[in-house]
């Protein structure tokens, strides 16, 4: 198997992934449900941002896939606190 098909499938893969986390995002039953999934897809957008620096062999995307970890792990945490019914200084 070739490079770019490998890259081709685990870029279909993902994309599939992102879909199901949107479907789980929109029709989630509960709140936690909806946070797992904007959590899941936030992840799958790292992993999108690493493919792509595979692709084009450019390491700006690793360093957007950095940050969108670190925003992602952030925000899923204060919407934790949030549904918990803490504040932030707690």
């Amino acid at each position: 198997m070739s490079y770019e098909a490998f890259l081709g499938g685990a870029f279909l893969v993902l994309l599939a992934c992102s879909f199901m986390c949107m479907y789980r995002a929109a029709a989630g039953p509960t709140a936690p449900d909806r946070t797992v999934a904007i959590d899941i897809l936030g992840t799958v957008i790292v992993a999108f941002c690493v493919l792509l620096s595979l692709y084009t062999r450019k390491d700006f995307y690793l360093n957007v896939a950095i940050s969108w970890a670190l925003l992602s792990f952030v925000g899923t945490i204060a919407l934790a606190k949030y549904l918990e019914g803490k504040h932030f200084d707690e």
